[in-house]
């Protein structure tokens, strides 16, 4: 598309005085008005009669500055401070879970639930996701490291060669490892599902 040269002239005589500006004003956050347009909205919501603004502003103002002094002292009302997250992702401490400890139950939920099967490529590699990404599991992939570093006989292999071989083999060792009847005792039993 071809443009006018005009258009050019106006767009350069468009940047020219922002340089003044930036000069002559400093930084743009130093004269930003946004935060003032609104305290100045806020202000405006809690004009009730409007012959007297002033008036109804400063009783605005004392108003929720009382609910929220109050709201800090009743703590079976709902308010502004003590009101739950909208997404509450923080674990119930409070209930007696029966849920393994590595998986502690967070959140609540929302809406329906729907139920599908996984191929067993995709059981795979969630399994191996939640193994590789579970804290209880990780002085186990540092153990198998080693194995593979022992295991190369004389040579050291690369970074990227040992976490290959902790992706692809690192969930069928675990199980091997885990069941190991001089360990299976010391084991808990998080681990064993894991496995």
């Amino acid at each position: 598309m071809l443009f006018p040269t005009s258009f050019f002239i106006v767009m350069v005589h468009l940047i020219v005085p922002l340089v003044d500006k930036v000069i002559q004003g400093g930084p743009v956050h130093y004269r930003w008005m946004y935060f003032v347009e609104r305290l100045l909205g806020h202000f405006k919501s809690l004009i009730g009669n409007k012959a007297q603004p002033e008036g109804s502003i400063a009783e605005g103002h004392i108003v929720k500055e009382d609910l929220t002094l109050f709201s800090r002292y009743f703590e079976d009302i709902e308010s502004k401070v003590n009101r739950p997250k909208r997404v509450n992702d923080e674990p119930n401490l409070n209930e007696d879970s029966e849920m393994s400890s590595i998986f502690p139950t967070q959140g609540k939920t929302v809406g329906g639930s729907e139920t599908f099967t996984l191929t067993q490529l995709e059981k795979t590699q969630a399994h191996r996701y939640v193994l590789l990404n579970c804290a209880a599991v990780k002085p186990f992939i540092s153990e198998f490291r080693d194995c593979i570093r022992r295991s190369s006989r004389g040579r050291r292999p690369a970074a990227t060669e040992v976490e290959r071989r902790v992706n692809k083999e690192f969930s069928d060792w675990f199980p091997k490892r885990i069941m190991n009847p001089d360990i299976t005792n010391t084991i808990s039993t998080d681990l064993e599902f894991l496995a």
